[in-house]
């Protein structure tokens, strides 16, 4: 380990540093834990780049964490020798990301790179959008996305509009941690930036296009027409950046019964109403589920701080109670609509391809042969759908109709490379529509889909370890299961053990190896009988050891009994490894 509190002191005699940051650091002068844990590493870019608590530190997001980390991207886009290079930059609610995105378009700038700058808040997928839009090599969104509200990050994106991926993820962590002397990190003033043209702030004009993409992606607008003004829609943006394009979207399409949560409608990096702004979470649509039940709405979406996530309860006719859909449930929900009434129309081409992440439900899988679209997985992270998408481009092999994640993230369309929370709640407006024209409400539509396919179920047991103490342990349990393998999972036999580390798939039975054809990353998935499964891997963005499992039943009974055995049998397992 390195020298902590030798950094610690740089940090407080340095000139560089600024008064406030070294008055922060001397309140911990006593602390010896808070300074080993401020110190002790550099914060390291992860699935989607920087993330971290707020603070003075080498391992907190501060102002020179966002230098240098600039710097890096800014040295790396310069070996590449191109001419007029530029770079897009957004950012969200949180605090500090006005701050922090300045911050990088300055530095950007004092290394003669051009820095496009949103003015305010705008929602992800939109800075995926202009990254391709303006041309740029690549944008930098400055977003914790759904982490509470001491958190903040630094999500870089690569020319195609994806999050970047190999070699240039691994091209720019090299520059960043070549920069070891944060003094050496350039910057210039906003006006001397403006002057020599380094600095342009981003129209809107690319609002304007943005929105137009999203419209684009409808399929029913006759749906749309016959029944907008007789459902009712109860949104929350949860304090974040969706709150006037995904009213906008609705409003111009013609859904006129949109209810906004008011106390929640407002941008605010300390997020009041809820304890952690994720969509995922029961207790952040409280407030939503209240206004639904006096609106008596059909259906309630909630999206995330950076708008690429999104959550969402629909009204059961019978009970009047609201039932929450899961990112899988919605996310298939989604797919099926989508590729039926594409085929319904003529639009489903013979080459049609359906991308998942490989933690996401097998009912995906199961709707994509259906309609004899080819289904292709990818790693946790929605770069790996970009990336996907890109190859397309180029191979023509496959035509891109969906992408999802299990964490209520999809992208319907290419415009955008990545997940999509504003296009998400319209397309689900857009299919409430349609399946209402025809005498259904979206959870009959859900029922069906069981029906049809069989009753998937599928889980996710979060396991928070943060700090040094957290990241040993993480280590010590993927070595426990990377060593012991399984035989049976809920009394399941193993039948497939996939290492996406040593790029092996190996057969139990046989114990023949083949490789995953995925890019290595610390990751365990066990196929079992009877289409049960589970992936472990460590969080990219969060303290987090999370696990993912599925099953598949007959009924909903056996499906829920099943999923609630598994998930405490390997809470159990867990829990035993010290």
């Amino acid at each position: 380990m390195r020298d902590y509190k030798k950094i610690y002191e740089e940090w407080l005699q340095s000139s560089y540093f600024d008064e406030d940051t070294k008055s922060e650091l001397k309140a911990i002068a006593a602390d010896e834990a808070e300074i080993k844990e401020r110190f002790y590493t550099e914060l390291e870019f992860g699935t989607a780049g920087l993330r971290g608590i707020i603070g003075a530190g080498t391992n907190r997001m501060n102002i020179y964490v966002v230098r240098k980390a600039t710097q890096g991207l800014a040295n790396y886009i310069k070996s590449l020798n191109i001419e007029g290079a530029c770079v897009a930059i957004a950012y969200d609610s949180r605090n500090m990301s006005d701050i922090f995105s300045k911050e990088a378009a300055l530095t950007f700038a004092a290394n003669g790179i051009k820095a496009y700058r949103f003015t305010s808040l705008r929602p992800t997928p939109e800075l995926s959008f202009a990254v391709r839009e303006l041309k740029c090599i690549s944008g930098v969104n400055i977003t914790a996305s759904h982490n509470p509200s001491n958190y903040n990050g630094y999500k870089v994106y690569w020319e195609d509009g994806a999050q970047f991926t190999p070699p240039h993820d691994k091209g720019v962590l090299k520059e960043v941690l070549a920069i070891e002397d944060y003094s050496k990190v350039k910057t210039m003033p906003e006006e001397e930036a403006r002057a020599k043209g380094l600095y342009e702030d981003i129209s809107s004009e690319i609002d304007d296009k943005y929105i137009a993409k999203v419209k684009e992606q409808v399929l029913s607008p006759e749906a749309i027409k016959e029944q907008a003004n007789k459902l009712g829609i109860v949104y929350t943006p949860l304090h974040g950046t969706g709150n006037i394009p995904v009213r906008r979207v609705l409003s111009e399409l013609g859904f006129s019964k949109v209810y906004v949560v008011k106390e929640q409608e407002l941008p605010d990096g300390n997020f009041p109403t809820v304890k952690y702004p994720n969509p995922e979470s029961k207790a952040a649509f409280e407030l939503a589920l209240k206004l639904a039940k006096e609106k008596d709405a059909d259906i309630v979406l909630a999206t995330d701080p950076d708008a690429d996530r999104l959550g969402v309860y629909v009204k059961d006719e019978v009970s009047k109670d609201y039932i929450a859909l899961t990112g899988n449930m919605s996310g298939s929900l989604l797919c099926e609509y989508l590729l039926s009434r594409r085929k319904e129309l003529g639009l489903l081409p013979a080459n049609g391809e359906v991308v998942k992440s490989i933690v996401t439900t097998n009912l995906v899988d199961a709707i994509a042969k259906e309609y004899s679209c080819t289904l292709v997985e990818v790693l946790t992270g929605f770069k790996w759908i970009g990336k996907e998408i890109l190859e397309n481009e180029s191979s023509k092999k496959f035509e891109y109709m969906f992408g999802l994640e299990e964490s209520y993230g999809c992208l319907i369309g290419t415009y955008a490379r990545d997940k999509d929370a504003v296009s998400a709640s319209v397309a689900l407006c857009e299919a409430m529509a349609y399946y209402k024209s025809k005498g259904k409400s979206l959870w009959e539509v859900m029922n069906d889909i069981y029906k049809k396919y069989g009753y998937y179920r599928d889980g996710v047991n979060s396991i928070d370890l943060a700090g040094i103490e957290g990241i040993q342990r993480i280590a010590r349990i993927m070595e426990y299961f990377r060593k012991n393998t399984p035989e049976k999972l809920s009394g399941y036999k193993v039948l497939f053990a996939r290492d996406y580390q040593e790029d092996t798939v190996k057969n139990m039975e046989s114990g023949s190896v083949k490789a995953t054809g995925l890019p290595k990353s610390n990751v365990l998935y066990y196929d079992c009988e009877d289409s049960t499964w589970l992936c472990i891997r460590p969080s990219g963005t969060e303290p987090k050891l999370k696990l993912y499992y599925g099953v598949k039943a007959g009924s909903v009974e056996d499906a829920d009994k099943r999923i609630k055995n598994l998930s405490e049998e390997l809470n159990n397992i867990v829990k035993d490894i010290k």
